[in-house]
């Protein structure tokens, strides 16, 4: 899904002050947010909300919403107050004086297409979602982008990891 970077600029405060507030409701929010007249924020997409710790890059939290009939900003309002849910985060739940210390990702998702093997995709342009007897799991198209892995490796790690 393309974006223009003014868009994305809002989607990224949007999301960061629907997760502050989900972490001290009572704070201030530092500026009011001014809607872009983009389209796309009215259309159906999906979307991940991503949390790293800005030093290390570790994952800190991670929720995402594959498809959708919502408009994109409903969406990500859903996805953004779910990342602190982020089930293997629940033991040590993100707090608001570390909320400077993170990093914010957003990865909108357009409509998802089949392809006719799981070796149809290009890595490093698109994600991939794949389901096995009930089973699924997904890899974002940055995680190939991070790693350098092969389509092979995505693929057998996915497999592995998440199914």
């Amino acid at each position: 899904m393309q974006l223009s970077s003014h868009t994305s600029d809002f989607l990224l405060d949007f999301a960061a002050q629907v997760i502050r507030n989900q972490v001290c409701p009572s704070a201030p929010d530092p500026k009011p947010l001014v809607f872009p007249q983009d389209p796309a924020l009215k259309e159906p997409a999906g979307c991940f909300v991503s949390l790293h710790v800005l030093q290390t890059h570790t994952l800190r939290g991670c929720i995402g919403i594959l498809q959708s009939d919502r408009p994109l900003l409903e969406t990500l309002a859903a996805a953004s107050e779910g990342v602190l849910k982020d089930p293997r985060f629940t033991h040590n739940p993100v707090t608001i004086n570390e909320l400077p210390q993170l990093e914010l990702e957003i990865t909108t998702i357009g409509k998802m297409h089949p392809v006719p093997t799981p070796l149809d995709f290009d890595p490093q342009l698109h994600g991939i979602y794949l389901t096995i007897s009930g089973h699924s799991g997904c890899f974002l198209p940055q995680v190939a982008q991070e790693t350098g892995w092969s389509r092979e490796q995505l693929l057998s790690r996915l497999c592995m990891e998440k199914l």
